[in-house]
């Protein structure tokens, strides 16, 4: 009897909780679809009309297809090299054994601890010296440099779960070290490989402080740029409708992307947490 009501009440907690998390989704949506003057008058009512027109005026008069595609563009290739570099590095610190690889992980571990604010000077002087400000590749490399310290440590404890007799068995199979590598261990570290993508996305797809230190030009800003400014360049008399709408658009990538790979997500969790 315990142990049916104790289901209940987890099933209703997590019934609370998921409201609470769909509800301001749907005001957002719903907002999106409703004229600016309509959403400061009454805010929680529902449309007189939908009105998709917000989603034309937020892509192309307030810029954010430009910033859609930079976002697209930067976040996918950042992913890429991302889970490819870090894969290489945890592959090494967790199956090889060499002269300072303590000293190699602790400074990663140290990569983790420098606060975003700290860097941000000296990260403008260096990235205006290699003439790399108002680029997308600058971003990119950014982007990897600031992530790599985190995934590497994720892939680093699914690595740990790969017995060394595989690794063994290849190569006396006569496989190299680039072919154990990527024919053995890669497609046994999927799961986690999904899960450093999925966290890194997201991560890259929303930020902000990098992406305003380094781009100034309309061109090249990112969607969270984009976002900012429909309400920082307009000041009082901000397009609503248009500026629900493209938060409409900002979190469409993001969850087909963890719909798509949620199962492989809830796998590399549970598998990066078992010791084997």
């Amino acid at each position: 009897m315990m142990k049916i009501l104790n289901q209940i009440r987890q099933h209703i907690f997590l019934v609370i909780v998921s409201i609470l998390v769909i509800i301001p989704v749907i005001w957002v949506f719903v907002n999106s679809v409703k004229p600016s003057s309509e959403i400061l008058l009454a805010p929680l009512s529902f449309p007189s009309k939908i009105d998709f027109g917000n989603y034309v005026s937020a892509w192309s008069d307030a810029g954010l297809g430009v910033g859609f595609v930079n976002s697209l563009i930067v976040t996918s290739i950042s992913i890429i090299l991302i889970v490819f570099l870090s894969a290489m590095v945890a592959f090494v610190l967790s199956k090889k054994q060499f002269r300072f690889k303590k000293t190699i992980q602790l400074s990663f571990l140290l990569g983790l601890m420098l606060p975003t604010f700290l860097a941000m000077a000296p990260l403008f002087l260096l990235m205006n010296k290699l003439d790399l400000v108002n680029s997308l590749v600058g971003l990119v490399l950014v982007y990897v440099a600031y992530s790599l310290s985190f995934t590497i440590f994720i892939l680093i404890a699914f690595f740990n779960q790969v017995p060394d007799s595989l690794e063994e068995a290849a190569v006396i199979d006569g496989c190299g070290p680039f072919r154990v590598f990527w024919n053995v261990m890669l497609p046994l570290v999927k799961p986690g490989l999904i899960s450093a993508a999925i966290f890194n996305f997201v991560g890259i797809w929303n930020e902000y402080i990098l992406a305003l230190i380094l781009i100034s030009d309309d061109s090249m800003k990112t969607l969270p740029l984009q976002l900012a400014n429909i309400m920082m360049i307009q000041q009082y008399h901000t397009d609503w409708g248009a500026l629900y709408a493209g938060l409409v658009l900002s979190i469409i990538p993001v969850t087909i992307f963890f719909l798509i790979f949620q199962r492989r997500l809830i796998e590399g969790s549970t598998a990066g947490s078992i010791k084997g």
